[in-house]
C-alpha cells in the first residue's frame, strides 16, 4: 500500500464510502495496529468514532425538506408487519425502539435511559432477565406518555400467533412485567445471550397501546393506525400513499434536543435503483437513495462530475438464491408450496448440486457488482467471528453435468435432463433489478449447458416485496421453483438472522406467509442447534455453533450464497446522514443534516 492508497481510504471514510472497521481491517492486513490506524484518521481529519456523528445545527428545524428515494416503496407502516427493508426504514421515521445499533455495532439507547449492564443492575448473572429503564417525558405523537404498559403491550401484541407479527420471534420466548410506570423486566425462559432482541433496533420498535389496543390478534389487520402511525419518533406522520409517498413534518415535542434539523421529510417510492441513483449522485434532485443495487461502473461514472457521493459500510447482507423444498405447482387447500407436499426435482441433493456449481459468483463479483458485492460461499458472513472457514465455492459446469447424469438425469433429445418422466426445468424468479436480471442470465446460459431448463421470471420490486397475502408473486409464497433476492442482516448478532432456517419460522397460509422460513426445508439437526445457540454464554462456543448452522444450510443446499452485499446507498454531497449497516437505514435519522 502506497501513501496515495492511504489518503484515498481515509478520504472515502470521510465521505462515508468506508465504514471505520474496513479501513481498520485493510491496514491491520498491512500491519498496521487499531491505535496506529485511528491515528492516521485524526491526522486525516477524520473524528474519532465517539465525535464522529456529533449533532451540528443547534436548534431544531430550519433544514427545510429532506428528500428521500426507496426505488420500492414502502407499503405499510406497522413494524411488526414489516416484511422487508422498505418497510421497516418507512416505520422508522415515526416508531422507535429502546435501543438501536449504531455503525461500529454497539448498543445506543434511543427511548432507554441507558443500555442494561451488568453494572446497572440491568443484567442478571444468570442471563435471564434484563431490566429496561425507560426515558421520562417521551410523548406519543398524539401528546399521550409512553409508559411501561405501552412495552408490555407490545410484547402481547407481537407474541400472541394470531397477530402474525413477522416480529413473533423477537417476543415469543420471553415474558414482559412492569416493574413501575417507567420500567420493565424482561424474563426469558433460559439463559440468553442475545438479549438486545426485544424492544432492539428493527424489531423492537414500539407501537402505542392505546390505538392498538382493540386489534391485537385476528384484528390486527383491521387497526386504523396501520397506516396512520402515531409513534415517539423525529417525525409526526402526515400522509402515505402505499408505493409511492410517505410524508412527514418535524416533531415539535421530540424528545432529544436540538432534532430533527429538518421541517419534513418525504420518502418517495417507485422506479428503478438506476434512475434513484442518478436523481441523487448526478442531478441532485434527492438528498438520499437506498438500496443501489446498481452495477459497480454505473456508479462509478454517475460520481464523476455529480452532486452526490456514494456511501458503501460494511453489512451482513447477502444476495442468494433460495430452492424450494416444497411443490410450487400443487395446490392443496388453496395454497401452493404447501408443507404438505415436496418438490418433485429439487429434493434430489443431486440436482441441487449441479445447481450451486452453475452459479458463476466470481463473474458476478467482477462484472456486476464490482466494489459493492463479495462473492462468497456462506450465508453468514459476519461478524468475522461467525464466518465459517469450511465452505468454498466452485464453478464448473462439466462436473454438474456428471453429477447429474451420475445420478441418472439423462439428456433428452431436446438436450434437456429427465429422469422417471420429469424434467429438469425449473421457474427462477427475483425482483426487476439490471444486476439481478443479469445474475439471471448467467445462471440460465451456464445451467442450459449441463441440460437444465431455466424460464427467468421478473417481478416489479413493489409487488415481489409487498405484504399483499393476495398476490401470488410475493418472495414470502415462493411459488416458483428457485428465487433470488438480499436478506438483510440488521443486528450484528446472527441469531435472528439465522432464524430464517427454522421449522418454526416456515412460511405458510396460516401464519398469512409471515414465516422468515421461506424455502420450508426442516432439520432437526439446525432446530436443535439453533436453540443452543439461544442460551449459549460462552461467545466461542456460540460463535461454532453458528458457523455450524452455516455449514448445514449451504452443504445442503437450501440456499446458494452469491455475493456478501455492503449498505450501499447515494448522498448528496451537502447531506451528512448518519448510518448503520447493522440497523434500519432510517434509524438514526433524527441525527441528519446538510452543511451549507
Amino acid at each position: 500500500m502506497d501513501h496515495n492508497d492511504l489518503r484515498r481510504m481515509i478520504g472515502d471514510v470521510k465521505d462515508g464510502r468506508l465504514s471505520r472497521r474496513s479501513f481498520m481491517r485493510k491496514l491491520a492486513a498491512f500491519g498496521v495496529t487499531a491505535p496506529m490506524a485511528t491515528q492516521l484518521l485524526a491526522i486525516g481529519g477524520v473524528a474519532t468514532a465517539q465525535t464522529a456523528f456529533n449533532y451540528k445545527p443547534t436548534k431544531r428545524g430550519g433544514g427545510g425538506t429532506l428528500k428521500l428515494l426507496w426505488w420500492q416503496g414502502t407499503t405499510l407502516l406497522n413494524p411488526h408487519f414489516a416484511v422487508g427493508t422498505k418497510d421497516q426504514d418507512g416505520a422508522r421515521l415515526f416508531y422507535e425502539p429502546l435501543a438501536a445499533w449504531d455503525g461500529e455495532g454497539n448498543l445506543v439507547p434511543i427511548l432507554a435511559a441507558e443500555i442494561p449492564s451488568r453494572q446497572n443492575g440491568g443484567l442478571s448473572a444468570d442471563g435471564k432477565t434484563v431490566v429496561w429503564k425507560i426515558k421520562r417525558d417521551v410523548k406519543w405523537h398524539d401528546g399521550k406518555p409512553l409508559t411501561a404498559d405501552d412495552l408490555v403491550f407490545n410484547w402481547e401484541y407481537a407474541s400472541d400467533p394470531a397477530t402474525s407479527a413477522v416480529t413473533i420471534g423477537s417476543y415469543k420466548d420471553c415474558k414482559v412485567e412492569k416493574i413501575d410506570e417507567h420500567s420493565v423486566r424482561v424474563i426469558f425462559n433460559k439463559p440468553t445471550p442475545f438479549w438486545a432482541d426485544p424492544f432492539v433496533g428493527t424489531r423492537g420498535m414500539l407501537i402505542p397501546k392505546h390505538l392498538f389496543a382493540e386489534f391485537k390478534g385476528a384484528k390486527s389487520r383491521e387497526a386504523p393506525a396501520n397506516l396512520k402511525p402515531v409513534g415517539t419518533g423525529p417525525y409526526v406522520f402526515e400522509d402515505f400513499k402505499p408505493g409511492d409517498m410517505v410524508k412527514g413534518k418535524a416533531n415539535p415535542n421530540y424528545h432529544q434536543p436540538n432534532r430533527p434539523y429538518f421541517d419534513a421529510v418525504e420518502m418517495k417510492g417507485g422506479g428503478d435503483a438506476v434512475s434513484a441513483a442518478r436523481a441523487v449522485i448526478q442531478t441532485g434532485e434527492y438528498d438520499y437513495a437506498w438500496n443501489l443495487q446498481v452495477e459497480d461502473e454505473v456508479l462509478k461514472r454517475l460520481e464523476q462530475g455529480g452532486k452526490g457521493r456514494v456511501n458503501i459500510l460494511e453489512t451482513g447482507n447477502i444476495e442468494h438464491i433460495q430452492i424450494n423444498f416444497t411443490d410450487p405447482w400443487t395446490e392443496i387447500d388453496g395454497e401452493r408450496s404447501s408443507l404438505k407436499t415436496k418438490h418433485p426435482i429439487l429434493s434430489d441433493k443431486a440436482v441441487r448440486q449441479a445447481l450451486a456449481l452453475l452459479v458463476d459468483r466470481k463473474s458476478v463479483q467482477d462484472h456486476i457488482y464490482g466494489r459493492t458485492g463479495i462473492a462468497t460461499a456462506n450465508f453468514l458472513n459476519n461478524p468475522p467471528a461467525v464466518r465459517s472457514k469450511n465452505t468454498s465455492f466452485e464453478f464448473n459446469i462439466d462436473k454438474a453435468a456428471k453429477i447429474l447424469e451420475d445420478a441418472g438425469w439423462k439428456k433428452g433429445a431436446d438436450g434437456i435432463r429427465e429422469k422417471d418422466g420429469k424434467k429438469l426445468k425449473f421457474v427462477y424468479q427475483t425482483s426487476i433489478n439490471a444486476p439481478r436480471q443479469k445474475n439471471q442470465q448467467i445462471v440460465k446460459q451456464a445451467a442450459q449447458k449441463a441440460g437444465i431448463d431455466i424460464e427467468l421470471k421478473s417481478v416489479t420490486a413493489s409487488v415481489y416485496f409487498s405484504s399483499d397475502v393476495a398476490n401470488p408473486d410475493t418472495y414470502t409464497k415462493f411459488y416458483t421453483d428457485i428465487q433470488m433476492y438480499t436478506t438483510t442482516m440488521t443486528q450484528p448478532d446472527p441469531e435472528l438472522f439465522m432464524n430464517q432456517f427454522t421449522t418454526a419460522e416456515r412460511a405458510t397460509k396460516e401464519n398469512k406467509w409471515q414465516g422468515r422460513n421461506i424455502t420450508r426445508w426442516s432439520n432437526a439437526e439446525y432446530d436443535a442447534t439453533y436453540e443452543a445457540a439461544k442460551g449459549e454464554l460462552d461467545p466461542i462456543k456460540r460463535a461454532a455453533m453458528f458457523i455450524k448452522m452455516n455449514d448445514l444450510v449451504v452443504n445442503d443446499i437450501v440456499v446458494i450464497p452469491v455475493v456478501a452485499r455492503p449498505l450501499v446507498g447515494g448522498s448528496s454531497n451537502a447531506l451528512r446522514p448518519r448510518l448503520s449497516g447493522w440497523d434500519n437505514t432510517t434509524a438514526f435519522i433524527a441525527d441528519w443534516y446538510k452543511e451549507a
